[in-house]
């Protein structure tokens, strides 16, 4: 089974323009994601980035990570990787999401078991417990909420659900790591994009909303996605941290 792993970068965001490139301890964000994910030994078709964006090509070039040139109209990451599933065969495409340089490995191990165990799953992704109820309430961090069977209902900024009845409830955060079966990534960029996914802005909600299942596991792997410069700050932090730790 080929199984490849793309990492969409871009280099425009309304809050942090150009963090791909973002200096983390004198190497571009986007290198160490592509560090952490080419240790997975499943993607044994490679890892890739894929960017619309010239200054991004060649960085990677640069620092000998394979690039592949994309169409600036795509609005996300999902779109992005169904342009280059169509010309990059392979059975399994996982998408790394190109500001999380603190992504482990394992994740992305985690993240295909989910995929590969039911062959009736053509999309997966995995989730996390909230831990701090300041991120709850922060309307940038992403929520998730699924059935009894582990397929997700609804992606959502708010902080659902609402505790009337009973508190003893988990809040859960989706990783932005997602494992796609060709055949239905390649449904993706036909799918009318719905109501719920303008107004929440999170790309698999497109699935959900044309009634494809997307199955969650879950994870005990953190991450700290780079939203904006306070983050770059708190990720170089903790690498400085570990760098520390390895000299003892």
């Amino acid at each position: 089974m080929d199984i490849v792993g793309i990492i969409p970068s871009r280099y425009h965001s309304s809050r942090f323009p150009g963090k791909p490139l973002a200096d983390i301890l004198g190497f571009p964000m986007i290198w160490w994601v592509y560090q952490q994910a080419k240790k997975v030994k499943e993607l044994n078709k490679g890892v890739y980035v894929a960017t619309d964006d010239i200054r991004i090509e060649e960085v990677c070039k640069q620092y000998n990570i394979p690039v592949i040139m994309t169409d600036k109209k795509h609005t996300n990451g999902s779109e992005r990787l169904c342009e280059v599933a169509k010309n990059l065969i392979s059975d399994i495409y996982v998408t790394i999401q190109g500001d999380e340089p603190l992504l482990e490995p394992k994740t992305i191990s985690e993240v295909l078991k989910v995929l590969v165990i039911d062959e009736k799953v053509g999309c997966a992704t995995l989730k996390i417990a909230y831990k701090n109820p300041i991120d709850v309430i922060n309307k940038t961090t992403p929520k998730v909420v699924t059935d009894l069977n582990d397929n997700i209902l609804l992606f959502t900024r708010a902080a659902v659900p609402y505790p009337k009845a009973d508190l003893n409830y988990t809040i859960y955060k989706p990783i932005g790591v997602y494992a796609f079966r060709r055949e239905t990534l390649l449904k993706y960029n036909n799918l009318q994009k719905g109501p719920l996914e303008k107004a929440e802005d999170i790309e698999l909600l497109r699935f959900i909303e044309n009634g494809i299942k997307v199955k969650i596991g879950l994870t005990d792997s953190e991450t700290v996605a780079v939203d904006t410069p306070k983050d770059l700050d708190r990720v170089i932090e903790i690498l400085k941290n570990k760098r520390e730790e390895c000299l003892w």
